[in-house]
Protein backbone atom coordinates (compact mmCIF):
# COMPACT_ATOMS: atom_id res chain seq x y z
CA UNK A 1 0.00 0.00 0.00
CA UNK A 2 1.52 3.53 -0.89
CA UNK A 3 0.76 7.09 0.50
CA UNK A 4 0.20 9.61 -0.99
CA UNK A 5 -0.85 13.36 -0.24
CA UNK A 6 -3.00 14.88 -2.63
CA UNK A 7 -4.09 18.83 -1.96
CA UNK A 8 -3.14 18.17 1.70
CA UNK A 9 -5.53 15.11 2.33
CA UNK A 10 -3.88 11.73 3.19
CA UNK A 11 -5.02 8.69 0.78
CA UNK A 12 -3.82 5.35 0.55
CA UNK A 13 -3.53 3.25 -2.63
CA UNK A 14 -3.24 -0.11 -2.99
CA UNK A 15 -3.49 -0.87 -7.01
CA UNK A 16 -0.69 -0.89 -9.82
CA UNK A 17 2.17 1.57 -8.78
CA UNK A 18 2.48 1.76 -12.54
CA UNK A 19 -0.84 3.57 -12.54
CA UNK A 20 -0.20 7.19 -13.94
CA UNK A 21 -1.26 9.91 -11.65
CA UNK A 22 -3.19 11.20 -13.53
CA UNK A 23 -5.78 8.36 -13.80
CA UNK A 24 -6.28 8.20 -10.21
CA UNK A 25 -6.62 12.18 -9.29
CA UNK A 26 -9.40 12.07 -12.08
CA UNK A 27 -10.64 8.94 -12.20
CA UNK A 28 -10.46 7.90 -8.59
CA UNK A 29 -10.75 10.94 -6.83
CA UNK A 30 -12.97 12.84 -9.27
CA UNK A 31 -10.52 15.88 -9.64
CA UNK A 32 -11.22 16.54 -13.38
CA UNK A 33 -9.59 19.85 -13.21
CA UNK A 34 -6.62 18.34 -14.62
CA UNK A 35 -6.90 17.51 -17.88
CA UNK A 36 -5.96 14.29 -20.72
CA UNK A 37 -4.58 15.90 -23.51
CA UNK A 38 -1.76 13.73 -25.38
CA UNK A 39 -1.12 11.22 -22.68
CA UNK A 40 2.70 11.13 -24.01
CA UNK A 41 3.58 14.43 -21.70
CA UNK A 42 4.01 16.56 -24.34
CA UNK A 43 1.14 18.91 -24.12
CA UNK A 44 0.73 19.91 -20.46
CA UNK A 45 -2.66 20.29 -20.19
CA UNK A 46 -1.98 17.72 -17.55
CA UNK A 47 0.32 19.72 -15.50
CA UNK A 48 0.30 19.06 -11.50
CA UNK A 49 3.36 19.98 -8.75
CA UNK A 50 4.92 17.31 -7.12
CA UNK A 51 6.58 18.24 -4.47
CA UNK A 52 6.16 21.91 -5.37
CA UNK A 53 7.83 21.32 -8.89
CA UNK A 54 5.64 20.82 -12.58
CA UNK A 55 4.99 17.41 -13.90
CA UNK A 56 3.20 15.68 -16.41
CA UNK A 57 0.54 13.79 -14.24
CA UNK A 58 0.08 11.05 -17.53
CA UNK A 59 3.52 10.33 -17.46
CA UNK A 60 4.37 10.40 -13.63
CA UNK A 61 3.23 7.35 -12.28
CA UNK A 62 1.69 6.28 -8.47
CA UNK A 63 5.13 4.54 -7.56
CA UNK A 64 6.65 7.52 -8.26
CA UNK A 65 4.26 10.20 -6.68
CA UNK A 66 4.09 7.58 -3.75
CA UNK A 67 4.87 9.48 0.12
CA UNK A 68 5.12 13.14 -2.05
CA UNK A 69 2.97 15.45 -2.06
CA UNK A 70 0.60 16.90 -4.72
CA UNK A 71 -1.73 19.79 -5.71
CA UNK A 72 -3.58 19.82 -9.06
CA UNK A 73 -5.38 22.96 -9.94
CA UNK A 74 -8.39 22.44 -7.48
CA UNK A 75 -5.88 22.40 -4.49
CA UNK A 76 -3.65 25.37 -5.89
CA UNK A 77 -5.71 27.85 -3.66
CA UNK A 78 -9.38 27.14 -2.78
CA UNK A 79 -10.52 29.75 -3.56
CA UNK A 80 -9.00 30.47 -6.62
CA UNK A 81 -7.11 33.59 -5.50
CA UNK A 82 -3.59 32.44 -6.77
CA UNK A 83 -1.78 35.54 -8.39
CA UNK A 84 -1.53 33.25 -11.46
CA UNK A 85 -5.61 32.45 -11.21
CA UNK A 86 -6.19 36.26 -10.51
CA UNK A 87 -3.53 37.62 -13.27
CA UNK A 88 -5.24 35.09 -15.52
CA UNK A 89 -9.28 36.65 -14.90
CA UNK A 90 -7.73 40.43 -14.87
CA UNK A 91 -5.95 39.63 -18.17
CA UNK A 92 -8.79 37.17 -19.97
CA UNK A 93 -6.31 34.33 -21.07
CA UNK A 94 -8.49 31.46 -21.71
CA UNK A 95 -10.51 31.02 -25.02
CA UNK A 96 -11.66 27.47 -25.18
CA UNK A 97 -9.81 26.94 -22.10
CA UNK A 98 -9.13 23.35 -22.09
CA UNK A 99 -5.46 23.84 -21.70
CA UNK A 100 -5.67 26.45 -18.87
CA UNK A 101 -5.37 24.65 -15.64
CA UNK A 102 -2.17 23.35 -17.00
CA UNK A 103 -0.85 26.78 -18.28
CA UNK A 104 -1.74 27.99 -14.37
CA UNK A 105 0.35 25.09 -12.94
CA UNK A 106 3.07 25.91 -14.83
CA UNK A 107 3.48 29.10 -14.18
CA UNK A 108 2.54 28.86 -10.68
CA UNK A 109 5.61 26.06 -10.45
CA UNK A 110 8.01 28.53 -12.27
CA UNK A 111 7.04 31.55 -10.26
CA UNK A 112 7.00 29.42 -6.50
CA UNK A 113 11.05 29.04 -8.29
CA UNK A 114 11.78 32.63 -9.95
CA UNK A 115 9.92 35.70 -8.34
CA UNK A 116 10.95 37.75 -11.13
CA UNK A 117 11.01 35.67 -14.09
CA UNK A 118 12.68 37.30 -17.63
CA UNK A 119 10.68 37.24 -21.14
CA UNK A 120 12.81 34.81 -22.17
CA UNK A 121 12.57 32.59 -18.42
CA UNK A 122 8.41 32.46 -18.79
CA UNK A 123 8.79 31.64 -22.52
CA UNK A 124 11.17 28.61 -21.72
CA UNK A 125 8.95 27.70 -18.53
CA UNK A 126 5.91 27.93 -20.65
CA UNK A 127 6.63 26.19 -24.09
CA UNK A 128 6.12 22.75 -22.76
CA UNK A 129 2.39 23.63 -22.22
CA UNK A 130 0.66 24.01 -25.87
CA UNK A 131 -2.38 26.15 -26.33
CA UNK A 132 -4.82 24.91 -29.33
CA UNK A 133 -6.20 28.36 -29.27
CA UNK A 134 -3.19 30.00 -29.45
CA UNK A 135 -3.33 32.17 -26.64
CA UNK A 136 -0.07 32.47 -25.73
CA UNK A 137 0.84 36.78 -25.76
CA UNK A 138 -1.88 36.87 -22.69
CA UNK A 139 -1.00 33.66 -21.31
CA UNK A 140 2.77 35.70 -21.28
CA UNK A 141 0.92 38.35 -20.45
CA UNK A 142 -0.74 36.99 -17.29
CA UNK A 143 2.33 35.53 -15.91
CA UNK A 144 4.23 38.97 -15.84
CA UNK A 145 0.87 40.19 -14.22
CA UNK A 146 1.68 37.31 -11.48
CA UNK A 147 5.27 37.65 -10.85
CA UNK A 148 4.40 41.62 -9.59
CA UNK A 149 2.21 39.82 -7.28
CA UNK A 150 3.39 36.13 -5.81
Amino acid sequence: MSSITINGEAHEFSGDPNMPLLWYVRDMLNLTGTKFGCGAGVCGACTVHLDGVAVRSCQTTLGEAAGKTVTTIEGLSPDGEHAVQQAWRKISVPQCGFCQSGQIMQAASLLAKNRAPSDAEIVEAMSGNICRCGCYQRIHEAVRLAAGGV
